[in-house]
């Protein structure tokens, strides 16, 4: 054999059907498929289409169909040998040297993947009898369903060294196909080769064909070494080529499912029983490039979909530097964050098929997560700072190794980079969202109509356009695609007010004195939710510190229900809470109070008084709530359109907040029902 099964296999996979047909036939998209003229006859009506998921290509007008080989063959005049070897130019990929031992490699191949079918039936039948009693336990847990387990093939290794060895050595399997298979461990060190998988719960791995090539075990006992054990790359197996649920995913998402990337095997699962069979997993790694290939013949946006911790994010923004180098024009990925605490799995059986629907939709684009990263908690308020910031985002953008995409990629950075630190225009305004650095008030714009203008310094300009100001906020090295300052919707606001509310996601450090005093409420006085419960469930607050607080003093106040004792019911919830791990949240709420002046917040205030402090906590949150909202639309509306009649709308919506936050001070009047003078 001139060439082995895989080695065409890795072609086909490496060089899609467009790429080779695009050559000779202009193709243009049609859903999941391309479509042109026939190459084969005379049309004025394209009857022509390729499908690069399905590795093929069909000629309506000729009847004529195939892969790349045949396409290269109808249309060159060439033999099958040279249509490979010009497939494999194309492709960049070295011509394997002929060998006779090349057919006995091949059949080897056969034969060890008939092995670990053997190793998963083996597996299967280890969980339905009693030694995988305790298994099952574990699935049922885990909400995995007989069906489930038989979908998946899931089994269980037994812990003793030896019986998969004897049972497969039974069947007449060999100990060196074992090994070649990575189902024993063995070694110079090893003097009598053993079961690799002992007392696992057992996931087998397929390839791109549905071929078992691995398996991943989960341990049973608490004090196993490894929690999740991956066979051993070999002939059959390369985790960093792979993924968990591969060819069920791969047909999902020509049908036109998402592809969502989760991080383990359950949740892999926990996602195609939720509707979403379009979930794959890394194996026990990081996501590498050849995952990442993987993924983009699926589809052109995989969602990634990690946990909310602050591992989960990690996850994230390492496989977004990943990506960065090697994005084409239409492929990026996009990227879920979980509940903080939350894994899919716990999503799914926590609230199912909506709760995911809703993280989904949520799902950010890849530029938001760097831009995220790159400006979370800085503070731009120097020229060198923000400076700094553009030299990040410079290099950023140069990692990109397509022309076209490191472009637009620059011209996106660069316009909120513009818009961040715009200064505001002749009506006033003060302050950049980007770090929250106050501005020079009344740079006049390119008509110099200021009555406020600062003749010492010169006003910003800006390249080749119009605008209120332009220019990137003043710092030099902007001037490549920046033109036309005042063009376009703005990223984020100018205002110190959106820069630090819940408006301004992931920009939050910082719990708010009012969340805080709210918090502190309901900690000192849990009353309170006997007749607010819903209240304070439906109320929005911008920290996830708050939202973790919130969720346990309901949770708390939920396990014991309401006592007419307000000491006793105080006391259960604090000790629930710390129970449960809640300390850190509770010393967050506390830190964030830094005078005692709101009195009905505190310990040993009046009924009367707790209630109107409530009462007044909770109107002033909920407008402030608006009222940024409202900040937002004016603010968006003055990037689009700087007139005077958006100018007064932005100081009315600004007196309106100073003077919510105002209002706040007359809590401290109260006290007298708590014996205060």
């Amino acid at each position: 054999m001139r060439f082995t099964p895989q080695f065409l296999e890795e072609l086909r996979a490496r060089l899609p059907v467009s790429d080779v047909v695009g050559r000779r036939v202009k193709l243009k998209r049609a859903g999941k498929e391309f479509k042109g003229l026939s190459p084969f006859k005379q049309e004025k009506t394209p009857s022509f289409t390729v499908n690069d998921q399905k590795g093929f290509y069909h000629c309506f007008a000729s009847g004529k169909h195939g892969n790349i080989f045949d396409f290269i063959m109808e249309t060159e005049g060439l033999g099958f040998v040279e249509a490979v070897e010009a497939a494999a130019s194309q492709a960049g990929m070295p011509i394997p040297a002929a060998s006779p031992d090349a057919a006995r490699h091949e059949q080897r191949r056969k034969t060890l993947y008939e092995v670990m079918d053997l190793a998963a039936k083996f597996f299967a039948d280890t969980l339905a009898s009693r030694a995988g009693a305790k298994a099952r336990g574990y699935l049922a847990d885990r909400a995995i369903s007989l069906a489930t387990q038989l979908q998946f093939r899931i089994g269980y290794a037994p812990p003793e060294r030896f019986a998969l060895k004897e049972h497969l050595g039974g069947l007449g399997v060999s100990v060196d196909d074992m090994v070649e298979a990575r189902l024993l461990s063995a070694g110079e060190d090893i003097p009598v080769p053993y079961d690799r998988f002992r007392d696992r719960v057992m996931f087998p791995i397929s390839d791109a064909r549905g071929r078992i090539i691995a398996f991943g075990g989960r341990a049973m006992e608490k004090d196993a070494p490894a929690k999740y054990l991956n066979s051993a790359d070999g002939v059959l197996f390369h985790k960093g080529d792979n993924l968990y649920n591969l060819a069920t995913a791969r047909q999902a998402a020509h049908d036109g499912a998402p592809v969502i990337v989760a991080e383990g095997y359950v949740d892999v699962i926990a996602l195609v029983t939720a509707g979403y069979p379009g979930a794959v997993a890394p194996l026990g790694t990081a996501l590498t490039e050849n995952q990442l290939r993987l993924l983009w013949k699926m589809a052109d946006e995989p969602i990634l979909c990690f946990d909310g911790d602050s591992a989960g994010q990690r996850a994230a923004l390492r496989a977004a530097d990943l990506a960065l180098p090697h994005l084409v024009p239409g492929k990026s990925l996009r990227f879920a964050l979980m509940p903080d605490g939350q894994d899919p799995d716990d999503l799914v059986r926590s609230g199912g098929r909506a709760a995911v629907e809703d993280v989904l939709g949520a799902a950010r684009p890849l530029a938001d997560m760097l831009w995220s990263r790159e400006i979370e908690g800085g503070n731009f308020a120097t020229p060198e700072r923000r400076a700094a910031l553009e030299a990040r985002i410079k290099e950023l953008t140069g990692a990109i190794q397509d022309e076209v995409v490191r472009r637009h990629y620059w011209q996106h950075f660069a316009d909120r980079l513009r818009t961040a630190f715009a200064p505001q225009a002749s009506y006033g305004g003060g302050y950049a969202a980007a770090g929250g650095f106050q501005q020079r008030r009344g740079v006049s714009g390119p008509g110099g109509e200021s009555g406020r203008a600062f003749p010492s310094r010169p006003p910003f300009r800006s390249r080749g356009g119009g605008g209120t100001g332009g220019g990137a906020g003043g710092f030099a090295g902007l001037s490549t695609g920046l033109r036309g300052f005042g063009r376009g919707v703005p990223y984020q606001a100018a205002s110190p007010h959106l820069a630090s509310s819940s408006v301004m996601r992931g920009q939050r450090s910082a719990l708010s004195r009012r969340e805080a005093l709210i918090l502190l409420s309901l900690l000192n006085h849990p009353w309170l939710l006997h007749d607010h419960l819903e209240e304070v469930a439906a109320l929005e607050l911008a920290h996830p510190e708050a939202h973790r607080l919130r969720a346990g003093i309901i949770a708390a106040f939920g396990q014991y229900g309401p006592s007419d004792d307000e000491e006793t019911e105080r006391t259960r919830i604090r000790a629930w809470l710390a129970k449960n791990e809640y300390d850190e949240p509770i010393q967050r709420v506390e830190r964030s109070i830094t005078t005692r002046n709101v009195w009905g917040a505190q310990l040993g205030a009046g009924r009367d008084d707790v209630l109107s402090t409530w009462r007044q906590l909770v109107a002033l949150h909920r407008l402030s709530h608006d009222l940024l909202r409202e900040l937002k639309d004016v603010e968006q509306a003055l990037g689009q359109d700087p007139t005077e009649a958006n100018a007064g709308w932005l100081r009315d919506v600004k007196a309106r907040l100073a003077e919510a936050d105002g209002l706040e001070a007359l809590i401290e009047g109260f006290g007298e029902s708590s014996g205060r003078l």
